[in-house]
């Protein structure tokens, strides 16, 4: 079956702009007679809800945390993108398109990419008027960096603390609606199962995370802003308890998943530093725009640093191998996060590594704090051949551009990273996989939305820096509050949805079955036993480079704990009462059978791209090597029982604006 995503006219001839006002927008006055669920509160879903309500619309918003302003977007760091041009530097809109498909290896949809760019000014001017403290120059102008994957600046920040400030933004307009009453937040809630009424989405079970009681919602529509699945990794840079069970749930329930192999390991994280952790922490792509990533140019250096009897600041700079500066000279440090990461990883299998465990190299800002240094020297009509005043005039540059960033590396390393160069090393980030959808956001199920990090729909194989925050926003702020209405035009007559229909009672009873059998089973180890299990075979077989043989037992492997699982998970204490480890359970059972399904997807997919690969198809120069005549196309696949039964069904790609060219920052 092949996929059609309703693109209006096929390309993006079919600007969004105009497109969106030929959407049959609901009338305002029947808004308040419809209700929408919003599953998550990060910036896709606190942004939506927001919207969506300040439109008129009834909204019923869940999130796991305690809080909306807890979601994990909050952990977002160094910016986000748009193409405003404030630099002068020749950016524009079909340049930020241009790159993001690039970025992506040629892998994502034109139609949906080029919205995103077109929507990207617009989503500043909304931040600004909500306050959200922007990093400005000295006259007061917007500030804008550069991220890899680009040779513009159009990413726009605040410190290191970008999430942060942008998701107060919408966590503000998201609580000035629930004062109004427009929307009811339902905290310490996850949702569990959709439940569908002829064939239409039409509401959630839920559990009430503090008193374990399973709870039934109605609406005439919902919407899935649950985030990513890197945690099927067990290690990652996502909160604790980032999961993908609501868009599992859908999927179950008849939504395609696209693309699951898609998926980013971030190139800047803190290393791994023994079996003990639980989570890796992210140091921000910002920080490629000063600091040059290196290893020693000598084995035996990097031995003797590995061994602690030398410093990296001993190191002389023609013993330096600045790797990226070497094999990409265009881009350098900028580089894309895919390429970056694999050439880190490459370095240290080759036995460069400079921790104890191998598995690190270094980002150096001695280079930054000389040169900040030497230029505020001249300013200040100082003494620019004093080198200790240049250290310390570079220090408080570098200090007000990332300072939260070196303070966080500094507690958890315990090294001054404006003395030492830090130590970094690829770690699962972000997902660009995710339930299918349609131009309008739509997923195979009538009625049921995904939008952000939970959708495919944007990045292709590989994210560029500063997107995802781009895209949530967009989704939420732009393009859902116009799309749903088309949906939910025909609605407006309809009237409040019962929850005491037999659709309701059933999904309700499936959840309660599948929490009986967890909690009764009599095994005797705990959940974090088999997600470590699964996260240990998923990066040592589905990670950074992925073969045939590795893929196949992953398969043959996932499915043999997953059963596992069933018979030997221990859950303590009761269903109906506050249980952490019982949520733990029930979504390391959906990263179970995630897990074995993106093995399946990277497995019979024969080629390199972006995030996904394979050891068998790389270029003379270790670099991907795609298959366009092949593969060229979404693998969305379809729930069938077992994820080994999964059925794929094909959405093609055509590019009509972009040549299709092997991928080169050289």
């Amino acid at each position: 079956m092949a996929l059609d995503s309703k693109i209006p006219g096929g390309s993006i001839s079919d600007k969004w702009t105009n497109y969106k006002d030929h959407i049959n927008l609901v009338n305002p006055a029947n808004k308040r007679n419809l209700d929408i669920i919003v599953v998550g509160t990060g910036l896709a879903g606190g942004s939506a809800a927001a919207t969506l309500a300040e439109l008129g619309y009834n909204v019923k918003a869940f999130c796991f945390q305690d809080s909306p302003r807890r979601a994990h977007s909050i952990a977002a760091q160094g910016g986000i993108n748009a193409a405003k041009n404030y630099q002068g530097d020749g950016d524009s809109t079909f340049r930020l398109f241009y790159d993001t498909v690039k970025g992506g290896d040629y892998r994502a949809r034109e139609a949906n990419v080029h919205r995103l760019a077109e929507v990207s000014t617009n989503i500043i001017d909304q931040c600004v008027a909500q306050g959200v403290p922007f990093a400005r120059e000295y006259g007061g102008l917007l500030d804008n960096r550069s991220f890899g994957g680009t040779l513009v600046s159009r990413t726009f920040y605040a410190k290191g603390q970008t999430g942060q400030q942008l998701l107060l933004g919408a966590y503000s307009a998201m609580n000035r609606q629930i004062g109004r009453g427009k929307i009811k937040m339902h905290n310490r809630h996850e949702m569990l199962d959709l439940v569908i009424v002829n064939g239409k989405a039409r509401g959630i079970i839920a559990r009430n995370l503090v008193t374990g009681e399973i709870e039934r919602h109605s609406a005439h529509a919902v919407v899935i802003a649950s985030g990513g699945y890197g945690n099927v990794f067990f290690l990652s840079t996502n909160a604790m308890g980032s999961n993908v069970t609501a868009a599992w749930k859908i999927h179950k329930r008849g939504a395609f998943f696209a693309n699951p192999c898609y998926t980013q390991i971030h190139p800047t994280c803190i290393p791994v530093s023994g079996e003990h952790q639980a989570k890796l922490t992210l140091m921000s792509e910002s920080l490629r725009n000063d600091g040059r990533i290196w290893v020693p140019a000598k084995l035996e250096d990097a031995k003797a640093i590995r061994d602690g009897k030398l410093k990296p600041t001993q190191i002389a700079e023609a013993d330096r191998d600045y790797y990226l500066e070497r094999r990409y000279p265009a881009f350098g440090n900028l580089v894309p996060r895919d390429i970056a990461s694999r050439a880190a990883k490459e370095r240290c299998d080759a036995g460069f590594g400079v921790n104890k465990t191998g598995e690190a190299v270094y980002l150096d800002f001695a280079a930054a704090i000389e040169r900040y240094g030497v230029d505020q020297a001249r300013l200040k009509h100082l003494d620019e051949n004093d080198k200790a005043l240049v250290i310390k005039l570079g220090t408080e540059v570098v200090a007000n551009k990332y300072g939260n960033l070196f303070q966080m590396y500094e507690k958890i390393v315990d090294e001054n990273p404006y003395s030492t160069p830090m130590m970094i090393y690829p770690a699962v980030h972000y997902t660009m996989g995710g339930t299918w959808v349609d131009y309008n956001l739509q997923t195979t199920i009538p009625g049921c939305f995904s939008i952000g990090e939970s959708n495919f729909s944007d990045h292709g194989a590989n994210r560029l820096g500063a997107s995802a925050l781009m895209q949530g926003l967009a989704d939420g702020y732009f393009v859902l509050p116009y799309t749903i209405g088309d949906y939910l035009a025909p609605d407006i007559k309809m009237g409040t949805i019962s929850t005491d229909s037999p659709e309701f009672e059933q999904a309700e009873k499936n959840v309660k079955q599948q929490i009986e059998a967890l909690m009764s089973n009599g095994g005797s180890k705990p959940a974090d036993y088999f997600h470590k299990k699964l996260g240990k075979i998923m990066w040592d077989k589905v990670g950074m480079a992925r073969n045939a043989k590795g893929l196949t037992e992953a398969q043959n492997e996932i499915a043999a704990i997953r059963e596992e699982f069933y018979k030997e998970v221990k859950i303590p204490g009761t269903a109906n009462s506050f249980n952490p480890e019982l949520a733990k359970a029930l979504r390391i059972a959906d990263f179970l059978e995630l897990g074995e399904l993106f093995a399946k997807d990277a497995l019979h997919r024969n080629e390199s791209c972006g995030g996904h690969f394979r050891e068998e198809y790389q270029t003379p120069e270790g670099e991907a090597q795609r298959d366009d005549e092949n593969f060229a196309y979404v693998a969305a696949w379809e729930y069938k029982g077992n994820p080994s039964d999964a059925v794929l069904h094909k959405e093609e790609l055509m590019f009509e604006n972009v040549k299709l060219v092997q991928r080169s920052y050289k």
